[in-house]
C-alpha cells in the first residue's frame, strides 16, 4: 500500500523488500536512462523516479494496486518525462531518476511507526513534507529532511512538548493565512527565514535561554559533545515554536498597524531601534530583550517585510507589485538547509593540521569567548567619544581606565585565538610571528592559560 505524499522510489523499494529482493533487482523491471544522485554511503534517499506509461503499468502489476490509486498517494507518479514518454521506445517500461525537491518539493523521512501501522511493517520511507508538517504528534518524533548525508531519521520530541503544540497551533495560523489572502506555504518560508537569522545570532545572545536547553533534550540529554552538528540537525525543531509565533505576528493586522506607526505614520521617518512592532514581536516569541535587536538587522527578511507593509500602505492608489508583496522572500534571504551546512561542515573537516577549517576545529564557545571579548573591548572604546572634555585629571582618567581595560580584553582575545590556532595544528612559530611575541614566551603565556 502507498503512503500518501510517498515517493514513488520509496513506494518501490518498499515493495522490493516485500518480496525479499534487492531494490536494483526490482528496478530491473523498468529501462533505467540515468543513474541516481549519490551520497557517500549510498543512493540518496531522496533519488526519485519518474515513469512512462508503461513503467507505472509495471508499478499497478508489482504492487497489486490500481493506477488510479497510486495517482492519488504518489505526488509524482503522473509526472511527464518527454524523454522517455515520446518517441519510438515509448512503449516500454521506463524510469528517469530525478531529485525529489525539483519534482514535487521538500522530502522527509516518514515516522516508522506509523508506516507499520498503515503497511504492517515498519520499512523505512520517504514522503514529499513540507517543513510546517514535520511533526509526528502521534509518536512525538521531528522528521528530518531526506537529502542530508547523516544517519538519522527523526528527532524525539517528547522532551519537547512545545514543539507539538506548534504543530497544532499551525492548523489555526495557515487558516488565517488564507483568509488574508496569503499562501501558507510563503507565510511560513518568510517566518523561518526571520527565526533562523536569529538563530545564526543567539550564540552571540546572553538572556538566550530557551534555545540551548530545547536543543539539548532534542539531542537526546547533551548537545555539548557535538554542538556544532547538533546546532544544524536539530535547528529546525528547536526553532518551530518560535516560526509559527512570528508567522502569526506577522498575519496580525495589528501589528502591521504598529510597523505603519513606527515609520510615522503621514510622516516618514526612519524605523526606530526601540520601536513597537519589534519589541511587541520579541514578546510574542517569549523574549522582552529581542526587540531592539531585530530592528537592527539590516538586510534581513524581517525589515524586508515591514518595508514593504509600508510601501504598500502609503500607496494604496495601484495594484502592489512584487516589491510591495510582503510575503516575497528573496533567494539570498533563504536559510542554508540541513543538508547544505553539512555538506559545508564535512569540508571544513576534511583537511588537516594547519589547513583545517576554523569553525570545523575550534569549538562554538571558544569562537564565541573570542568573539565577545573583541565586543566588548569595542565598547569601551566606543565610550571615548567625545571624551576630550573637562580637566586634565577627569579626561586622563576617563581615557586610561577605558584603554586598559580594552587592552586587557584584546590582550586575552589575542591568546585564546593563539591557543586555538596552535591547538588546530598550526606552527608556534607562525602564530607567535603573527602575534609580535616571542615563541617560548608566548607558549608560557598558552600554557598558563590553560592551566
Amino acid at each position: 500500500m502507498p503512503l500518501a505524499g510517498e515517493l514513488t522510489s520509496s513506494l518501490i523499494k518498499r515493495a522490493a523488500d516485500r518480496y525479499a529482493l534487492p531494490a536494483a533487482g526490482v528496478l530491473r523491471l523498468w529501462t533505467c536512462r540515468n543513474s541516481p544522485a549519490r551520497h557517500g554511503g549510498g543512493v540518496r534517499a531522496d533519488a526519485e523516479v519518474i515513469l512512462n506509461g508503461a513503467g507505472r503499468n509495471v508499478l499497478a502489476e508489482l504492487c497489486g494496486v490500481e493506477p488510479a490509486a497510486l495517482a492519488r498517494a504518489l505526488p509524482a507518479f503522473t509526472v511527464d518525462d518527454p524523454k522517455i514518454s515520446t518517441g519510438r521506445e515509448a512503449a516500454l517500461a521506463q524510469v528517469r531518476w530525478r531529485a525529489a525537491g525539483a519534482v514535487a518539493g521538500e522530502a522527509a523521512f516518514a515516522c516508522r511507526l506509523c508506516t507499520a501501522r498503515r503497511t504492517g511493517q515498519a520499512q523505512r520511507a520517504v514522503r514529499y513534507l513540507p517543513r510546517w508538517q514535520r511533526v509526528c504528534v502521534r509518536h512525538g518524533r521531528w522528521l528530518l529532511d531526506a537529502d542530508a548525508d547523516q544517519p538519522l531519521e527523526h528527532l524525539d520530541l517528547h522532551g519537547v512538548p512545545e514543539v507539538m503544540a506548534a504543530q497544532r497551533q499551525w492548523t489555526g495560523v495557515a487558516r488565517r493565512a488564507g483568509r488574508a489572502g496569503a499562501e501558507p506555504g510563503q507565510v511560513f518560508a518568510l517566518a523561518h527565514a526571520v527565526v533562523a537569522r536569529w538563530w545564526e545570532e543567539a550564540l552571540h545572545w546572553e538572556p538566550e535561554e530557551i534555545w540551548p536547553h530545547r536543543l539539548h533534550r532534542v539531542a537526546g540529554g547533551n548537545a555539548g559533545t557535538d554542538l556544532q552538528r547538533w546546532r544544524i540537525v536539530g535547528r529546525d525543531p528547536v526553532v518551530f515554536p518560535e516560526v509559527v509565533a512570528v508567522a502569526d505576528a506577522l498575519l496580525d493586522p495589528a501589528m502591521a498597524e504598529l510597523v505603519w506607526r513606527d515609520s510615522g505614520a503621514g510622516r516618514p521617518r526612519p524605523l526606530p531601534a526601540d520601536g513597537a512592532f519589534c519589541r511587541r514581536l520579541g514578546e510574542r516569541v517569549g523574549r522582552d530583550w529581542l526587540g531592539p535587536l531585530s530592528a537592527v538587522d539590516y538586510g534581513g527578511p524581517l525589515l524586508a517585510w515591514m518595508g514593504a507593509v509600508i510601501r504598500r500602505r502609503r500607496d494604496q492608489s495601484g495594484p502592489p507589485g512584487w516589491r510591495d508583496d510582503p510575503w516575497r522572500l528573496q533567494r539570498e534571504q533563504q536559510p542554508a538547509t540541513m543538508a547544505g551546512q553539512l555538506r559545508v561542515l564535512a569540508a571544513e573537516a576534511q583537511s588537516g593540521g594547519s589547513a583545517t577549517r576554523w569553525r570545523a576545529t575550534v569549538s562554538a564557545e571558544h569562537r564565541f569567548r573570542i568573539t565577545q571579548l573583541v565586543k566588548e573591548a569595542g565598547e569601551q572604546l566606543e565610550e571615548l567619544r567625545g571624551g576630550h572634555s573637562g580637566t586634565t585629571a577627569e579626561v586622563a582618567r576617563t581615557l586610561l581606565e577605558h584603554l586598559s581595560r580594552s587592552a586587557a580584553l584584546i590582550d586575552q582575545a589575542l591568546v585564546d585565538t593563539a591557543a586555538a590556532a596552535v591547538a588546530a595544528g598550526v606552527a608556534l612559530e607562525e602564530v607567535a610571528a603573527w602575534s609580535r611575541l616571542p615563541a617560548q614566551e608566548l607558549a608560557e603565556i598558552i600554557t598558563a592559560g590553560q592551566e
